[in-house]
């Protein structure tokens, strides 16, 4: 049985959640206007896989004896000005989500709840893997550099990426 401290904990990482797999929508828009539509692919394969996170603690919720909520989602960004600025962002946003997860893991040991501990355990898996896949992209296009041949390296590469990610494979398998 979850604490009202855990579940309202766990409905703020719905929100959480759900926001990012807006975020990566609004990111693979800016992409696809620019030509860059593997850049686009990747981006939405992400925000597919952000909202099954949404999912996966939506239904842990409501299983654990909780009520999940329907999250309220901001509008995330819509303007960036370069590729390289959008993919700073978004490892600032994953960041934000590791940070997030490591503070309800730090709760549920607190609280004495060892399910959602261990429920936990695959989301701090998941978040280093973001994180190391979107500083290897950041890499990249500094190596290849932020200009029109370089955003068609780029948009080569990540459209790669984004297939072995829509294929199932998750974030984590695409590195």
């Amino acid at each position: 049985m979850l604490t009202k401290k855990v579940e309202n904990a766990l409905n703020k990482q719905i929100e959480m959640e759900g926001y990012a797999s807006n975020y990566y929508l609004s990111a693979a828009s800016w992409c696809d206007s620019r030509g860059l539509e593997g850049c686009g692919q990747f981006l939405y394969g992400h925000a597919d896989e952000e909202r099954m996170h949404m999912m996966k603690i939506f239904y842990y919720i409501n299983d654990a004896g909780g009520y999940a909520l329907a999250p309220e989602i901001k509008q995330p960004p819509t303007k960036f000005k370069s590729i390289l600025e959008l993919f700073e962002a978004i490892l600032a946003h994953e960041i934000k989500v590791t940070n997030s997860i490591n503070d309800l893991v730090n709760l549920c040991l607190h609280e004495k709840d060892h399910s959602t501990n261990n429920f936990l355990q695959w989301y701090v898996a998941e978040q280093h893997e973001e994180e190391k896949l979107f500083r290897q992209v950041i890499e990249k296009i500094k190596l290849i550099g932020d200009d029109p041949k370089g955003h068609y390296w780029i948009d080569k590469e990540l459209a790669g990426m984004g297939a072995a990610s829509a294929k199932g494979g998750g974030a984590g398998s695409a590195t």
